[in-house]
């Protein structure tokens, strides 16, 4: 396998997944209230058992998201690796995408643990750039790519 330098790092449009990211961030921002389901509240006179309260549902994109948070998490890592110079794009796009959804609490528990499981599990398999980081870096790119795209064209956003 030949290593490769930095400076041959194929410079993919990543700013384009950031507008992607951004844009989809941005159209997310309220489907998650949109897609809760509650039921109505039983009048004053009417107390429901708490067991049978239904609870919110989590969005129908939820596994999508964590997906794309765990993308970013690794393209964070492995970009910066094989020396992009992106600084702290990838994070910055996380934290728009939380900020953009505003997730619950756990919710957005769940979305920064991906990102932090995609930045640490490809922490341990690559220290330096080589042509499998290059790799993994260019798919997470068009995986992100296609879940930017996927997401609101699947849930009419």
């Amino acid at each position: 396998m030949v290593m490769q330098h930095a400076s041959d790092f194929p410079r993919r449009p990543g700013t384009a997944l950031c507008a992607i990211a951004l844009s989809a961030a941005l159209t997310l921002g309220g489907m998650g209230n949109a897609l809760a389901q509650t039921a109505p509240q039983p009048a004053e006179t009417e107390q429901a058992p708490a067991e049978t309260q239904p609870k919110t549902l989590p969005p129908a994109y939820e596994a999508q998201m964590l997906r794309l948070s765990e993308a970013l998490g690794a393209l964070h890592y492995l970009r910066n690796l094989c020396g992009a110079d992106e600084g702290a794009l990838w994070r910055d796009e996380m934290q728009k995408l939380i900020d953009a959804e505003q997730p619950d609490e756990q919710q957005r528990a769940q979305m920064i643990a991906s990102f932090n499981r995609g930045f640490r599990g490809y922490a341990e398999i690559h220290l330096e750039c080589n042509e499998a980081a290059i790799e993994a870096a260019n798919s997470f790119l068009a995986q992100g790519t296609r879940l930017t795209a996927e997401i609101p064209n699947r849930y009419g956003r």
